[in-house]
């Protein structure tokens, strides 16, 4: 098989790149190691994710949005608080109404939406574009030789793909960042993300919480309600590494008191919805570099990040903005998608974006994550001078919503 673009991944970072390339006239192949009907089945993925207004615009431009937006919560406020274990939230916080960030006598629109990763990859899988793209799944892919002319794949059952380009799109433990001898820095954090879905008697108005304590932030996130009504919310639990296994341990009651411990009642009642949990180990993660003979990297490939601000999936979505207008540019002026100067070009738009904001989560983390009384006061006062500066509150939202810096195509909203 013959193809301009070989993407290596099918996650939601890997699809939505493969659907932008077809969609600029590259013929393209997509691979994936897992059956459809396991990454889109309940039990694979517990995560919800949430989408940047400049992400939307990418899935708008890219025709995908409809297909996943009857799934999506619009996130109408943030409110950002201090608290202690088991004792309620501080006086001074910090809250941002979507209504803020738009200018006199426009229409705000949200600030986000908050999406399961399950609708996601569902939609993706209904939307993705039929002509140019080719999706391969499940396959595996046991060998790819680079050369200067273009990559070579061999999968498992003995097919060929010869293309001018692979795109590793294999998240954080991506392997053929490995077999280019691509280092990565970074480090483990002593915590773990505990997700799922909780049910609550209040409705939630679109608001999300990011709920500081001593372990790491606590976030509950607005979802839509289900069919028979029930108000949902997806919470990330940041906990100690040593604490997690036991609080995972726990029977459903028990593991429903300790939520409500911690987040407390503004919400009514906590449940879990459903009954499942689930458990990652947080870590921050840099590629050295993002590109290689004829191999570029996205997403968790080239960057993992801590997700005290929900912005790992938007740094993913603006590489795959970035990206694809590098190859699209390219494509059209008679260029080879695979040539160093277009990659070079992507790399140089996207590194130092992606490194800033991991600086800001890591720090963020650090900062919030104890419970130092001269630390906890001066944190708290300035979530409060903050929440006094609409100025200030305008530029963190417009950099939150995805619409600050050098801006692709598609997050302007604009086709490619």
């Amino acid at each position: 098989m013959n193809a301009e673009v070989l993407v290596v991944g099918g996650g939601m970072i890997g699809m939505t790149l493969a659907a932008a390339l077809a969609r600029g006239g590259l013929e393209t192949q997509a691979i994936d190691r897992q059956p459809p009907a396991s990454v889109t089945g309940a039990a694979f993925d517990g995560r919800s994710s949430a989408i940047a207004r400049g992400s939307q615009r990418v899935f708008e431009a890219l025709g995908l949005w409809d297909s996943f937006a009857a799934a999506a919560q619009p996130i109408l406020d943030i409110r950002v608080s201090d608290g202690k274990l088991g004792g309620g939230v501080s006086g001074l916080f910090l809250h941002y109404d979507y209504r803020e960030g738009a200018a006199e006598d426009d229409a705000a629109p949200p600030m986000g939406h908050i999406v399961e990763n399950r609708a996601l990859r569902q939609g993706l899988a209904q939307a993705v574009p039929r002509d140019g793209l080719t999706v391969l799944a499940p396959a595996e892919l046991t060998a790819l030789e680079r050369g200067p002319r273009g990559v070579a794949a061999e999968l498992a059952d003995g097919r060929r793909i010869s293309a001018r380009l692979a795109i590793s799109a294999e998240g954080r433990g991506a392997r053929l960042r490995q077999e280019a001898g691509i280092k990565t820095f970074g480090w483990s954090y002593p915590q773990v993300g505990i997700v799922g879905t909780i049910s609550h008697e209040a409705p939630h108005h679109g608001l999300a919480h990011e709920h500081f304590l001593p372990a790491g932030p606590f976030a509950v996130l607005p979802m839509v309600d289900d069919a028979e009504g029930v108000h949902r919310s997806s919470i990330v639990w940041t906990e100690r590494a040593d604490i997690a296994p036991a609080m995972m341990a726990l029977d459903e009651e028990n593991f429903n008191a300790e939520m409500q411990r911690r987040f407390g009642g503004s919400l009514g009642k906590l449940a879990l919805y459903g009954g499942r949990r689930w458990a990652y180990p947080l870590s921050m993660q840099q590629a050295e570099r993002y590109i290689d003979e004829r191999l570029a990297l996205i997403g968790d490939a080239a960057h993992v990040i801590h997700p005290i601000a929900g912005q790992g999936l938007n740094l993913g979505l603006r590489d795959v903005a970035a990206l694809a207008e590098c190859l699209v540019d390219a494509h059209r002026l008679g260029l080879d998608p695979g040539d160093a100067l277009a990659l070079e070009r992507y790399q140089r738009w996207r590194r130092f974006d992606n490194f800033s904001l991991m600086a800001v989560t890591d720090g963020l983390n650090r900062l919030y994550s104890n419970d130092l009384p001269p630390v906890r006061l001066a944190r708290d006062l300035g979530m409060a001078a903050v929440d006094r500066l609409p100025g200030l509150k305008r530029f963190f939202m417009g950099h939150a919503m995805g619409l600050a810096g050098d801006l692709p195509r598609l997050i302007r909203g604009e086709a490619l």
